[in-house]
């Protein structure tokens, strides 16, 4: 690879750090995200097992002898491993042969079934998720507030920038693949259809070789799409598709295919908070639905930006993912977990980060600078409620995140505004 041309992600420093302490790393993630670049701007020597070359000769040497494959200068990328899976014994063994750290780079846009895999490779095989780009990656946050440094209560004021509306909706629209950087809107608006086009069609049976309909895919999909950001059950997703496509799915099938794209990396959805909160109130257990990058939505629904302009709840949802996001990726390189709150009382937080020492921060996400007021109240109308409940434990900070904001302060009250385009880890 060119490495003058490489453009750095946050997960290199992870990956650094990973590799000085286990003797093999698999990165993990959608296609397209940069796995494989990022993996190779950090190893020595590399094999590609999904190579077309001579037939697939790669992959059929995998197979026959996954030790040949290993041989080379480390750290070694072995990439697309699981279309090979007997090479996740290999490495494993190689590892606990040569005892050194750092010896091979995985990479994987699927989580294959355990069947010839004979061990976890735990201690051995460390794993890392890998996203597309955040927009700090991208070069479309300034990066002037640290997402890190907010959680601890520290924020610098700084004029950010007026974020005009229409290009938020584009790089709602675009999403982080690397390969639609230098893509005018209207290609780059192309390819998360190719791509999903590319997952059903071809990585669907390829991850464990079982047909399937993929019709009946596409309509899930389609309601996915159509409940993004939201907390809807299978259910509400199978009378989704009957309402609104005039189909009917299963809700075993729905189930089974639902766990299909979380193995491919196409969803990537937003656990429920409750733990940190410790407090009486029975929380809701629901995960909020979400795509590894919002382009995939808009791909599905098929909208375009004068269909967004005409329709702001939609895109409030969307926006909401392209922030969650964002959240997720910088709240990980720091050892955050992002979460959504929702309770039997009807209190909703948009955004949860619980930071390794165990205290949490509240993130209400809103689009337009007029509706800071009223998500900042509401923030603060819960933290006093979760510090008036024995078993409570209050939020430690509080931020809006908006889209249409210029400027990144502190509240007199204490709640923090943010403007997502000048956001990073």
């Amino acid at each position: 690879m060119d490495r003058k041309s490489y453009l750095p992600r946050i997960v290199d420093r992870q990956l650094q750090e990973y590799l000085k302490t286990f003797g093999a790393v698999c990165v993990e993630g959608p296609k397209w995200c940069g796995k494989t670049w990022t993996s190779s701007f950090h190893s020595k020597s590399e094999i590609f097992i999904g190579d077309p070359a001579g037939n697939f000769q790669n992959r059929q040497l995998a197979q026959l002898s996954p030790a040949l494959v290993l041989e080379g200068e480390t750290p070694r990328l072995i990439d697309e491993w699981q279309e090979a899976p007997p090479i996740w014994d290999a490495v494993r063994h190689q590892v606990d042969q040569r005892t050194g750290k750092g010896q091979f780079i995985l990479t994987g846009s699927a989580t294959p079934n355990h069947k010839g895999i004979l061990h976890s490779g735990a201690g051995r095989i460390a794993r890392l998720r890998m996203r597309p780009m955040s927009l700090y990656e991208s070069g479309d946050s300034t990066g002037a507030v640290s997402l890190e440094a907010l959680c601890r209560g520290e924020l610098r004021p700084a004029m950010t920038g007026e974020v005009d509306l229409k290009k938020l909706i584009g790089l709602i629209i675009r999403g982080g693949w690397p390969g639609s950087l230098s893509l005018s809107a209207q290609q780059a608006a192309l390819l998360p259809g190719e791509y999903l086009n590319a997952v059903i069609d071809d990585g669907v049976y390829r991850m464990d070789g079982v047909k399937r309909n993929t019709a009946k895919m596409r309509l899930l999909l389609r309601s996915l799409a159509r409940n993004e950001s939201t907390t809807a059950t299978n259910r509400t997703l199978k009378n989704d598709i009957r309402e609104q496509d005039d189909e009917d799915i299963d809700v075993e099938t729905a189930a089974e295919y639902l766990d299909i794209f979380a193995r491919l990396f196409l969803t990537d959805d937003q656990p429920p908070f409750s733990t940190g909160v410790r407090s009486s109130v029975r929380v809701k257990q629901a995960a909020k639905r979400h795509f590894c990058d919002p382009s995939l939505a808009c791909a599905l629904l098929r909208v375009t930006p004068e269909g967004l302009l005409g329709d702001l709840e939609t895109l409030g949802f969307l926006f909401e993912a392209l922030c969650e996001r964002d959240l997720k990726i910088y709240a990980e390189s720091f050892g955050g977990a992002l979460y959504h709150y929702q309770d039997y009382q009807g209190r909703e937080i948009d955004a949860v980060i619980e930071l390794p020492d165990g205290q949490w921060c509240a993130f209400e996400i809103k689009l337009g600078a007029n509706q800071i007021d009223g998500a900042a109240a509401g923030l603060l109308r819960l933290q006093q409620e979760f510090a008036a409940d024995p078993k409570g434990k209050p939020p430690a900070v509080l931020c809006v995140l908006c889209g249409m904001s210029g400027a990144a302060y502190r509240r007199p009250d204490g709640v923090f505004v943010v403007p997502v385009a000048a956001l990073k880890n």
